[in-house]
């Protein structure tokens, strides 16, 4: 069934848990995530990027997650990733996705608030949890801007100002994760997301997690993270699952073949993700 993220947050927040937030690219991802959502019992939201709604559009996905979300008991949520501009978001609201982000962390504080309040009001019209973004997780998501040498940490009373100005329901902090691949061992700042969390009482949410150690993120989780963004490493599984395939079988013509065993490692690592975030058996 396809719902928002309030109250599935809301939920993870109270138990102490997370929820997975899963991009999905195509039919394949789509299928895989939703066979580990329902492996383990656990809800899910799967989500996408202006990116990837460029290549295809928000109507497809809708379409796609929809279908998977009629199949099945399991809570599944659609999520508007990284959402760049008003004009997209609403976008996204119209066409019937459950969440939506506002991206405005890559400009000055008062900036930021004026991007994120307006989609928030529109957000709670709607009846549409909007997450939004304050300090910089680096890296470059997508097609976004790169965050670069900025300084990636969130602060904790700016970001109760940015709550109380913007009215978004959910908010990404910086706490020293970055977007795409990891060219070192990531360092979550644990006191600095305690600190966060002892000002704010709305979900917190966690990006850039592909890599991140297991047990950095189940400390993040007790410390008030409520939603894990995971994207380059179901790409990373995938590919290397259709690529060893076609190695093997460089004569396949049939592309459901290679995609078969890229959507097996999809599930299992989605899978392993839920046991880790504590959302297995919450379904």
């Amino acid at each position: 069934m396809l719902v928002t993220t309030k109250e599935m947050m809301l939920e993870a927040q109270r138990g102490h848990y997370a929820i997975g937030a899963f991009n999905v690219e195509n039919l394949e991802f789509v299928m895989a995530v939703l066979a580990a959502a329902e492996e383990r019992k656990s809800p899910v939201i799967m989500q996408t990027t202006p990116g990837t709604v460029k290549y295809a559009s928000l109507e497809y996905f809708h379409a796609l997650v929809a279908a998977a979300a009629a199949q099945t008991d399991v809570p599944v949520a659609l999520h508007l990733d990284h959402g760049d501009g008003y004009d997209r978001c609403m976008q996204a609201l119209r066409v019937g996705y459950t969440s939506v982000m506002i991206d405005g962390s890559h400009v000055p504080f008062e900036e930021n608030i004026a991007v994120t309040a307006p989609v928030a009001k529109a957000g709670l019209a709607m009846g549409v949890p909007v997450e939004a973004e304050l300090g910089k997780v680096g890296g470059k998501e997508d097609d976004g801007p790169d965050a670069g040498k900025e300084n990636p940490f969130t602060d904790p009373d700016e970001a109760v100002e940015f709550v109380e100005r913007t009215g978004c329901t959910s908010l990404a902090v910086g706490v020293g994760t970055a977007h795409g691949v990891y060219k070192g061992t990531p360092h979550i700042e644990q006191e600095i997301l305690k600190e966060i969390r002892s000002k704010l009482d709305i979900p917190l949410v966690l990006h850039g997690t592909s890599g991140v150690p297991d047990d950095q993120v189940a400390e993040a989780i007790q410390n008030g993270i409520c939603k894990v963004n995971y994207a380059t490493e179901l790409r990373q599984v995938f590919t290397k699952g259709f690529m060893e395939y076609m190695a093997e079988n460089p004569g396949c013509f049939d592309p459901k073949k290679p995609a078969k065993v890229g959507m097996a490692n999809i599930t299992k690592i989605v899978g392993d993700h839920m046991d880790n975030l504590g959302s297995t058996g919450r379904a």
